[in-house]
């Protein structure tokens, strides 16, 4: 193993030089850091990270507090801790996932022990318990969600009320005016999760703007709860032609039930949904649907992450527009018989 000293020897400094460019303690030289970095790479020097973490006081980690719960969609937030944890390797940094249910108790472990340097909080609530804590500390946090009251907050996420609306406007540009929005599991909205609510906020908001009329169903998902869903809503609206599929469980469940009861899609119903396009381009009719950028919000969320470590950063709430692909499963409604 390369030591701190064969680093010093091999640039020509002292190994306080070294463990000064590795800490950035002290302003070193432009051609003095270099060659020491230049040494480090080619001799592939790793500092040792609790000398490291003692040195500087930090211990470049990064704490994700990502609880995988039942009812959500984990391939999704997957996607978006993976691109976090190679992002904030870019940038020196490890990831440490915390996986549990653990509320305020989570924030509360990781600021009282030094475990990491700062905080991605994500499976963001309008009324979240986390954010009193976060706001009374000084350790810098990116949330990967939107609370009802972002004050004194970074928050990264895509603009789920512009895409509830986006879904709306294609379906009501093409005709279809009784919708039916089959969401997430009804415990999504039990705890008021923020990106479910602010979908269906600009859903309806959007829908009443078009003069659309709108029905919105929770799904556990899978076939016999999407059974009993559709069946529901097709006794409650006799006349509806639009489905918005919030909910990448219920997708094939529901293309399956629509097919055994001879509605043809799009030439009887259209549905759009809001997934990954993997789910959207897979499924047995390609969907018309809105993205979902994972990738892109766990870059947002590192990058301003990083910004703040550096000083750089402010507090600040940054939303993706939301982008929707037309694909073979929405058309024309049909003419009233």
């Amino acid at each position: 193993m390369v030591t701190l000293a064969e680093v010093a020897q091999h640039a020509g400094v002292s190994a306080s030089t070294v463990s000064y460019v590795l800490s950035g303690k002290r302003s070193i030289s432009t051609t003095t850091r270099q060659r020491v970095e230049q040494s480090i790479r080619e001799l592939g020097y790793h500092p040792n990270a609790g000398a490291r973490a003692l040195a500087s006081s930090r211990s470049n980690i990064i704490a994700l507090m990502i609880p995988l719960r039942t009812d959500m969609y984990v391939p999704v937030m997957m996607e978006i801790a993976i691109a976090v944890a190679t992002t904030a390797r870019t940038h020196g940094y490890d990831v440490l996932l915390l996986t549990g249910e653990e509320g305020p108790d989570a924030v509360r472990r990781v600021t009282g022990s030094g475990l990491a340097d700062a905080m991605i909080l994500m499976d963001v609530e309008l009324e979240d318990e986390r954010l009193p804590l976060l706001r009374s500390t000084d350790q810098p946090s990116v949330l990967i969600g939107l609370p009802a009251d972002t004050t004194g907050l970074t928050c990264v996420d895509l603009d789920w009320s512009a895409t509830g609306a986006l879904c709306v406007e294609h379906l009501a540009g093409i005709g279809h005016r009784d919708i039916a929005v089959i969401g997430e599991a009804p415990a999504v909205y039990e705890r008021h999760t923020g990106f479910a609510e602010r979908t269906l906020d600009g859903l309806r908001s959007r829908a009443r703007e078009a003069g659309v009329r709108v029905l919105h169903r929770p799904c556990e998902g899978g076939y016999d709860a999407m059974a009993l869903t559709l069946a529901r809503i097709f006794d409650e609206r006799p006349g509806t032609t639009g489905f918005v599929v919030q909910n990448e469980s219920a997708v094939e469940p529901l293309l399956a039930l629509l097919r055994q009861q001879g509605r043809a899609v799009p030439e009887d119903v259209s549905v759009v949904a809001v997934c990954p396009d993997q789910v959207a381009v897979q499924a047995s009719v390609r969907l018309t649907s809105v993205a979902v950028p994972a990738q892109e919000m766990g870059r947002h969320a590192v990058e301003h992450l990083v910004a703040k470590l550096d000083g750089r950063g402010t507090d600040e709430v940054v939303l993706i527009a939301p982008e929707l692909t037309v694909r073979a499963s929405s058309g024309p409604a049909p003419a009233a018989s």
